[in-house]
């Protein structure tokens, strides 16, 4: 199945309705950056999608061979300079802006999502290190990491804690050389080995012996696979999952057998630094969700056309199944789902950029659930279109259900990501954010749109005070019940709001094909997909 990145609605979103301006970047040169990106994603990463997902990676003697191409695309990659887009020119970065980055980044995934992992996690390493680690710290790995000649990752899952960080038990022993001897087990380890790269920087939470109970006594530290001196490191991959989807991404269980490992940051400072990475990879992984259904989409819409069955209404003539209501239906509710999900992450990108921290901090949790439900739906909807055929590998559709599913739960399940919008985030300020918010939302709604958003903006004011009001009286179990319909709510309403934003700009477009397919997207969410916000948002302030 053949991929074409949807550079025009990306690169409309960023110019017409984010209001993207940068002193080093106009449009054209944007959208050439995009192009010359889905070269890459298209014509390089996409073809090996399929038959990495068949072949997978092996492992042999502690040795990760990722499938066949994918040394050479990352390379590629490599060499074209991808790997730096974001990053701090003072370590080799381009610094370009993250709106631009995520829609790079988007391509990525979408042409293969097992191979886009593995800059998706170095990321998190970098921007680790960036933030905590020492000047000597940043100086050694940042250059490497930056250029994609090392790579990165995150080392946080231990197989008897899962999420819960309290009850991790890997030990970090200081050695009396300003170093630390880490020894303990990971699981879940992406890209934990692999014949990419000759060296793999790990970052690894530990416990040093005077440290606190529970995840107060967490530290972060720094274990190269291979060390300065050009000796391994004794850590190495002792297994790798069988899994359900993205099989081209080695998922590593890690052993530290007194693995030399030095400390980021201040001791017993773990958990925060871990944020750090986390927050940053959530947003990515609710991209991932967008680019994984947009994959979907394009399969679904290729099959449709081509598939002969039926009869036309009208005619009688035989047509392809495209021509049949309930196929457009679903082909809408695909595209409306997908496209309102990039503008919800095209705009987290743009807070990134602006720094406006509140917001993306509000956004994070949203963009990470919302995104990757959405995409586990939008792609069982194309097996759906594929009819019996959606069922059988060949096609290629069920490839798509079974990458997304990881998405709802790595990086912390949406149910943690609920949580953490209810309590860190509205209980926080007691929702004055989130008002905020959707004031910005609701200013932008075209005013033909103003009557189906009116009752819906109302409603999710009223549940937002509802909840402030049980959050002083302390009623917890009732708002841990209603923080994933009320995160369903507020996403499903923030990506209507943000298409509806989209009508006035889109007159603007001389493409007439993109206008009316735009149009027609629009009209769809808000008729059919919008009315689903009021459910959720009244199934939260009745919990």
């Amino acid at each position: 199945m053949s991929y074409t990145p949807p550079v025009k609605d990306m690169l409309f979103l960023l110019e017409h309705v984010f209001g993207f301006s940068h002193d080093e970047l106009d449009m054209d040169t944007v959208g050439a950056i995009f192009d010359e990106a889905g070269k890459l994603a298209s014509g390089v990463l996409a073809p090996l999608n399929a038959t990495g997902d068949k072949h997978g990676a092996t492992l042999k003697d502690g040795q990760v061979t990722t499938a066949a191409g994918f040394k050479g695309a990352y390379a590629e990659y490599r060499d074209g300079g991808w790997n730096s887009v974001p990053f701090d020119p003072d370590y080799g970065g381009q610094g370009l802006p993250w709106a631009v980055a995520f829609g790079i980044q988007e391509m990525w995934q979408s042409a293969n999502m097992s191979f886009g992992l593995c800059p998706l996690l170095n990321q998190g390493a970098v921007e680790a290190i960036l933030s905590h680690g020492s000047q000597d710290q940043k100086d050694t790995y940042l250059p490497k990491l930056i250029s994609g000649e090392w790579t990165g990752t995150m080392n946080l899952t231990e197989p008897q804690a899962g999420s819960d960080l309290g009850l991790l038990k890997c030990k970090a022993a200081p050695s009396g050389k300003g170093t630390y001897t880490i020894s303990g087990q990971k699981i879940f380890i992406t890209y934990g080995e692999h014949d990419l790269a000759p060296n793999i920087i790990h970052l690894v939470l530990a416990r040093l012996p005077d440290a606190p109970d529970d995840v107060k006594g967490i530290s972060l530290f720094i274990v190269p696979k291979v060390l300065e001196d050009g000796k391994r490191n004794a850590v190495q991959c002792i297994g790798l999952e069988h899994k359900l989807g993205i099989h081209a991404s080695p998922t590593c269980t890690m052993e530290f057998d007194g693995a030399t490992g030095y400390l980021l940051g201040e001791p017993h400072q773990g958990l925060k630094y871990m944020f750090t990475m986390m927050n940053n990879a959530r947003l990515s992984v609710g991209l991932q969700g967008v680019a994984v259904a947009e994959r979907a989409l394009q399969q679904a819409e290729a099959f449709a056309a081509e598939r002969v069955q039926g009869k036309d209404f009208g005619s009688q003539e035989r047509v392809s199944i495209d021509h049949h209501p309930d196929v457009q239906r679903m082909l809408l509710s695909m595209k409306a789902r997908v496209q309102a999900g990039r503008a919800l992450t095209t705009q987290a990108a743009m807070a990134l950029d602006s720094g406006a921290r509140d917001m993306v901090d509000f956004l994070t949790p949203i963009v990470k659930s919302w995104c990757t439900d959405m995409s586990v739906e939008v792609a069982s909807t194309g097996i759906q279109i594929h009819g019996g055929m959606g069922y059988i590998e060949e096609t290629g559709a069920a490839q798509y259900l079974r990458d997304a599913r990881i998405l709802p739960i790595y990086e912390g399940t949406n149910g943690i990501q609920a949580a953490d919008l209810m309590f860190r985030k509205i209980l926080r300020d007691e929702a004055v954010s989130a008002k905020e918010y959707l004031q910005s939302l609701q200013s932008g709604v075209h005013v033909s749109h103003a009557a189906d958003f009116r009752d819906v903006f109302k409603l999710a004011l009223s549940t937002l005070e509802t909840l402030v009001k049980a959050g002083r009286k302390g009623e917890l179990r009732r708002l841990g019940f209603a923080a994933q319909p009320l995160l369903n709510g507020l996403g499903t309403l923030a990506g209507g709001a943000l298409l509806s934003r989209s009508l006035t700009p889109l007159t603007r477009i001389e493409d007439a094909g993109f206008t009316t397919g735009k149009a027609d997207v629009i009209d769809f969410y808000i008729k059919h997909i919008l009315p689903h916000a009021a459910a959720y948002l009244q199934s939260a302030q009745k919990n």
